[in-house]
């Protein structure tokens, strides 16, 4: 009984080893095997077509990697470009001037009130440095809110130009004269750029640095991939169009839905001032000693630093950025 059962486990492993080794290569199933791979083997994405030129897809890679290396420069942007996306015209040695004729009259008023040399210098290091700084980023901000505005009825404009027959430039040239500002006069400089000599597509890619939003971008991403490689700009720039309308109809939804969380924010950080207020109305005696007596006076900077810690954290929450 025992030879038997040694003989059948040996003819087990033979025919085991036999369906695993040598039928592949008898039935033709290895050929099979090697033949589907080969069909399957992915091909190279890029071809070097006649003239050895590069394809669609190459050139609209090695676009994206230069928008991409552009940026990444303009990320640390001089004094006068941050002047002139605030829409002013100003100098560098007339933005400096302003800045030290506000820190001298902060200061000034610091002096002159009774605060102390220390609140006096603390003051006009802030209206020299921190306030128009600020007032700079407050109208970048403002400028771009108007330029996203009426961007998307800018690229209709262009848009229904290009399926009537115009040519891009005689379309943006029609915004120059139809679109408001910020609008006109960005798209102006676009055309008075390719006046000079630069190509089109260079020239709508320099709108992302006058004007830092993502739309500046995709436009100048769409109307420059289809400069280099061709293809049907008034398909590309209608999608564009629908995407910049959808991401202004999502950031109006924002900003619905967080008008709650904001007014909240701003009764939690305006009620210290009030209840301060209206005590000081009441009863000055009770509350000058926040600022007559020392103590006061520390735990008065110590809420004020507590207070700024709150107001920043709502302000992080309560905006939202995509």
């Amino acid at each position: 009984m025992q030879p038997i059962a040694l003989f059948f486990l040996a003819s087990v492993a033979v025919g085991g080893v036999i369906w695993v080794f040598i039928y592949p290569l008898l039935s033709g199933e290895r050929k099979a095997e090697q033949r589907m791979a080969s069909v399957a083997k992915p091909e190279p994405a890029a071809r070097v077509t006649r003239g050895h030129q590069k394809s669609r897809r190459d050139v609209i890679e090695n676009t994206l990697k230069e928008f991409d290396e552009r940026h990444k420069k303009t990320k640390n942007i001089s004094l006068l470009v941050r002047i002139a996306q605030a829409g002013l015209s100003w100098s560098k040695r007339q933005f400096f001037i302003i800045s030290g004729a506000i820190g001298a009259v902060l200061f000034a008023i610091g002096l002159f009130t009774g605060g102390g040399l220390l609140v006096a210098a603390m003051l006009g290091l802030a209206g020299a440095f921190g306030l128009p700084r600020w007032l700079l980023s407050y109208l970048k901000k403002r400028r771009e809110g108007q330029f996203l505005h009426a961007f998307p009825d800018a690229v209709d404009i262009i848009v229904r130009g290009v399926k009537a027959g115009l040519p891009l430039l005689d379309c943006l040239k029609m915004i120059t004269i139809e679109a408001p500002e910020p609008v006109k006069s960005e798209f102006r400089a676009i055309v008075e750029t390719q006046a000079i000599g630069m190509p089109l597509g260079e020239a709508c890619a320099k709108l992302y640095e006058q004007m830092p939003v993502a739309e500046a971008n995709f436009f100048g991403i769409v109307v420059s991939i289809q400069q280099r490689s061709g293809g049907n700009l008034a398909e590309a720039l209608g999608n564009l169009s629908r995407v910049l309308r959808d991401r202004k109809k999502m950031k109006a939804k924002i900003q619905a839905m967080s008008q709650e969380a904001k007014a909240s924010a701003g009764i939690i950080g305006a009620l210290p001032l009030a209840v301060m207020t209206m005590v000081y109305i009441t009863s000055p005696n009770y509350i000058s000693l926040l600022w007559t007596a020392p103590l006061g006076r520390v735990m008065l900077a110590a809420s004020v630093v507590w207070m700024a810690m709150g107001v920043m954290v709502m302000k992080k929450m309560i905006n939202f950025d995509f």
